[in-house]
């Protein structure tokens, strides 16, 4: 069922294993809730056995405490007594879907507006909230959490919201980061450190990408691609790419920012962004992605123009319904 907030402790009570994950190339907010609710529940529960595992997680967020004790080999001994799944739906999970499958318990947290029914017996699923993490420090337990928490669920919100600038940033949202940067860690040097700051072969992609960008639909739209042979060349990878997207949507003019990475052959990965009233999260939806209205992705088969092409004509009938709700 879906759910408002819940005691989570309680719903731990018994769990002498818990197993904590996210979704597929964890990004800022899924690596922010995953390691607060790892620490959390290491703090407030000593007596339980928590595991985290995730896919190969960037190394900017290793200024988290626990960055390390991050499993990437999801190995389990056992049944799992509860499985708490954070930012997605399980068929997102990737290699911990399995996991999930057998698992006892299961519970959901997230604000991804493609996860509308959740997928456990408890489902805390608030579509529109800025993150996961500000949802995940709703639950918590204030006297469990110390200056570390809430670092790491400061990442996660300052990640979703692009540094508190999308409009997914709510008054409470600000009421949570003003509570937060009260426990004293040094906020300013983590916006920089992950967020800002970049390797020399991470700002020549991005000075690729942006050279080799197209404009189009009168100036609307704009679409960059980087093939593997490219991301090859840099020995990249997909976390070397971040921010590109996002850089692209802010040229003057522009409603929708389309970027993607060749994955394979005729396979590429893509993320959309949007300015104002194209809702990106339908865009990915219909290619059986998902997200936020704008903020969004997908995996899509087919050359650069097939891709470019599908995505465009589903853009195009939001900007068609937009010019005809003016007049």
């Amino acid at each position: 069922m879906i759910m408002g907030k819940f005691n989570l402790l309680e719903e731990c009570n018994g769990a002498k294993n818990i197993f904590i994950s996210g979704h597929v190339r964890p990004d800022g907010d899924c690596i922010g809730s995953c390691l607060a609710m790892y620490m959390y529940l290491k703090n407030a529960l000593p007596e339980a056995e928590v595991k985290l595992s995730l896919e190969e997680p960037a190394e900017i967020f290793s200024c988290i405490k626990c960055f390390d004790e991050i499993d990437r080999t999801y190995a389990v001994d056992g049944n799992i007594d509860l499985f708490i799944a954070l930012d997605c739906e399980k068929s997102r999970l990737g290699k911990a879907e399995e996991i999930f499958d057998n698992a006892k318990k299961h519970i959901n947290i997230d604000h991804h507006v493609s996860n509308e029914r959740g997928c456990g017996e408890i489902n805390y699923v608030v579509p529109g909230f800025s993150s996961t993490a500000e949802l995940v420090y709703g639950i918590f337990d204030k006297q469990y959490v110390d200056a570390e928490i809430a670092k790491a669920v400061y990442i996660g919100i300052a990640h979703d919201t692009g540094i508190f600038r999308y409009s997914n940033t709510s008054p409470e949202t600000l009421r949570v980061v003003a509570e937060l940067i009260e426990y004293g860690f040094d906020f300013p040097a983590i916006i920089d450190e992950t967020f800002y700051e970049k390797t020399y072969a991470q700002n020549q992609l991005l000075g690729r990408a942006l050279l080799e960008s197209i404009v189009f639909m009168n100036g609307k739209c704009i679409v960059s691609a980087i093939d593997k042979k490219t991301l090859d060349f840099y020995n990249a990878a997909s976390k070397d790419l971040e921010g590109i997207v996002n850089q692209l949507r802010i040229t003057k003019g522009v409603e929708c920012a389309i970027f993607m990475y060749e994955t394979g052959n005729l396979e590429y990965k893509v993320s959309l962004r949007s300015c104002r009233y194209v809702d990106v999260s339908k865009v990915a939806a219909f290619f059986g992605g998902g997200g936020h209205v704008r903020a969004a992705g997908c995996n899509m088969n087919g050359t650069f123009y097939d891709v470019v092409n599908n995505i465009s004509k589903r853009i195009e009938l939001q900007m068609i319904e937009h010019e005809g709700s003016k007049k």
